[in-house]
């Protein structure tokens, strides 16, 4: 029922891979002799050799991200061109894209509207493949492909190895006076009979010292070395971002900002933009005050030009004083555990879900696995892997393995998928205490793992994170982050290691008043980051255009400007190396979506029946079954609320 996590023989996971590639292909041609080619016989068992292949790549990709080796990169490194090659050949192929489109026009209105969704986007996704063009175009479309997988998988091993490579190392123990005792103890190591304290640039060890760090010349020697990583990611960009325009012009459109489009919500260019730009407006009134406050303590303490570097720290200062509230305070009752244990409690009362654990193999010692059971049916399993390591790419993700389905023989597949963080490594001595930021990222990578398990879509395609628009996929995360604020939420889970004691409504309260705290500059942030994809993809960039597309969206901003030597692009990995590229505004797109989802459970009970059955059957069983748009409309009656955004940030 679920496939077993095997790394058995890995290094001659390349050669099966060719080998299954030309069995797909064997298998087409196969399909393409069949006299008559019915939804049922042909695309049903199209989409399945899909299925199947991902399920023998995602472990490939899976372990390069968490368990990197020389071995991982080569494998996956040398997969990437057979896949590349195998996707352009089988999307360029006319005998196919001729089929779908017959049967289309056929039996199209005989279809589930799953099946005509599932078709509708396979014959989309072969015109974006070149379906139709001239073979020189689709040559050279190929071409850009291969390359665009190479190098897109150099600029995450750069940035990888970039991170791993730097060691910052303070023999003053006065330098590390402020930081909160676990993280001193995790840091702390010997040299020579001599107790010094290692820091890096993974995200446990960085985000501690940036914000709690009190000799600020480290903050700065730290900040310099996060934010200069992989120089050499430069000259990817630039080739990157020039395959990407020629690709893009070749399929039709103006822009690759276009081309993206085309599997959004999005209408078009201009809707996103006058979107980012609309938040900007509403939301830098509010930002610049915020920025006001934030230099004004830095000024108090001597800081009279405050730096990038400094906002990390006096950020948390400001948020003591005005909230008193001290972040170190909770992390005892945020114990890993507890709270893994106390978000399956929460998802049991609002969904009916129960997680079980099962002991299968893993990659880890510390990845753990559950099967999960809706209304006491088993549906899916979820792998954990929460804490950091060196061999571990940096940030959380969500990554589905197998999809919700019914194959061709009519057999049922159940999905499963894998939720990665990097919250602070537990080991003997030290539980691993999560700051209240980690608790809301593991709320919202659950959001993901719950839509693309709970799907009750027969095919595969369309079935749980498969065929949602790229705007929305973000929807269900985000929706779900929201609960972690949520005072009889917390209480579920949120009791001290030592005392047991449940966190009180005081301290509940702070935290929910602190939500919002900087909330605008977050806005500001996120739209500059949003505005800085999206138009370096509507026209060809290069060279220094590049910075000074950035440095002029940031002025736009009118917010603190980073030094000269930031180099935020080469780290820029979500729409260079992931898939935001020309969508990473799908952040705050889809936060329209969750906000009003979110205020549509408060306002009426957050374990309130008719509403979480209404998203349980419209957004979460449906997948990709068919647009967002729809769907959104079903779960709550009406068209999206975008005020409901501002609202949630306290902006209005």
């Amino acid at each position: 029922m679920f496939i077993d996590f095997n790394t058995d023989e890995f290094e001659k996971r390349v050669e099966q891979l060719d080998t299954l590639l030309k069995s797909n292909k064997e298998k087409i041609e196969k399909l393409l002799k069949k006299e008559e080619k019915t939804y049922e016989s042909f695309v049903r068992p199209f989409t399945m050799l899909d299925e199947k292949l991902e399920q023998f790549f995602t472990p490939i990709s899976h372990l390069n991200s968490v368990k990197n080796s020389e071995l991982t990169q080569k494998i996956y490194s040398e997969s990437l061109p057979l896949l590349s090659v195998y996707a352009t050949d089988i999307g360029q192929d006319e005998r196919l894209y001729e089929v779908f489109k017959d049967i289309k026009k056929s039996e199209y209105n005989a279809l589930s509207d799953s099946q005509k969704r599932s078709l509708n986007l396979l014959i989309q996704d072969f015109e974006l493949s070149g379906a139709g063009l001239s073979e020189e175009k689709k040559d050279r479309l190929k071409e850009i492909n291969l390359r665009k997988s190479e190098i897109s998988n150099d600029f995450s091993q750069n940035l990888l190895n970039a991170t791993n490579e730097y060691e910052l190392i303070i023999d003053n123990e006065t330098d590390v006076n402020g930081l909160p005792k676990s993280d001193i103890e995790t840091a702390k190591i010997e040299i020579n009979g001599k107790t010094v304290y290692k820091f890096t640039l993974q995200m446990p060890s960085y985000i501690s010292y940036m914000t709690y760090g009190t000799n600020r010349a480290i903050r700065e020697e730290l900040y310099r070395a996060y934010s200069t990583r992989a120089p050499q990611n430069a000259v990817i960009i630039d080739e990157l971002l020039a395959l990407r325009q020629e690709m893009a012009h070749i399929l039709g459109f103006e822009s690759y900002s276009a081309y993206s489009l085309a599997t959004k919500m999005s209408p078009d260019v201009s809707s996103v933009l006058k979107f980012l730009r609309d938040l900007s407006t509403k939301a830098k009134s509010q930002a610049q005050h915020e920025l006001f406050k934030l230099k004004e303590m830095a000024y108090e303490d001597g800081i009279k030009e405050m730096q990038s570097y400094d906002s990390g720290f006096y950020s948390e200062i400001l948020k003591k004083k005005n909230y008193d509230l001290d972040e170190e305070l909770y992390r005892p009752y945020f114990e890993k555990n507890s709270v893994v244990n106390g978000l399956f409690n929460f998802l049991k009362n609002m969904f009916n879900l129960e997680f079980k654990k099962v002991e299968v193999n893993t990659w880890d010692e510390k990845a753990q696995a559950y099967d999960l059971y809706l209304n006491n049916a088993l549906k899916a399993r979820l792998y954990l892997d929460l804490e950091a390591r060196k061999d571990k790419q940096g940030g959380a993700w969500m990554h589905n393995w197998q999809s919700h389905c019914v194959d061709e023989h009519s057999k049922e597949h159940l999905a499963s998928a894998f939720i990665v963080c990097n919250f602070p490594a537990s080991n003997d001595k030290n539980p691993s205490l999560l700051r209240h930021d980690d608790v809301v990222t593991l709320f919202h990578e659950m959001g993901h793992a719950l839509h693309h398990m709970l799907s009750q879509i027969s095919e595969n395609s369309v079935s749980g994170v498969h065929g949602v628009e790229w705007d929305a996929v973000e929807f269900p995360s985000q929706f779900l982050e929201n609960f972690a604020y949520e005072p009889q939420v917390l209480k579920m889970f949120a009791s001290h290691i030592e005392t047991s004691e449940v966190l009180s409504d005081k301290m509940i309260e702070k935290l929910v008043k602190a939500k919002n705290f900087q909330s605008a500059m977050q806005m500001i942030r996120q739209v500059e980051f949003s505005l800085f994809d999206f138009e370096l993809h509507s026209k060809a960039h290069k060279g220094t255009q590049i910075q000074e597309l950035l440095n002029k969206i940031r002025a736009s901003q009118e917010m603190l400007t980073p030094p000269s030597y930031n180099k935020f692009q080469n780290g820029f990995a979500h729409i260079f190396s992931g898939g935001y590229a020309a969508g990473y505004y799908s952040y705050k797109w889809a936060e329209v979506l969750s906000a009003d989802a979110f205020f549509a459970f408060t306002d009426r009970g957050i374990f309130d029946k008719d509403i979480t059955n209404s998203y349980l059957n419209n957004v979460l069983f449906t997948g990709g079954s068919s647009s967002m748009q729809d769907l959104f409309k079903k779960f709550l009656g009406r068209e999206p609320d975008s005020s409901a955004l501002l609202r949630l940030n306290g902006i209005i």
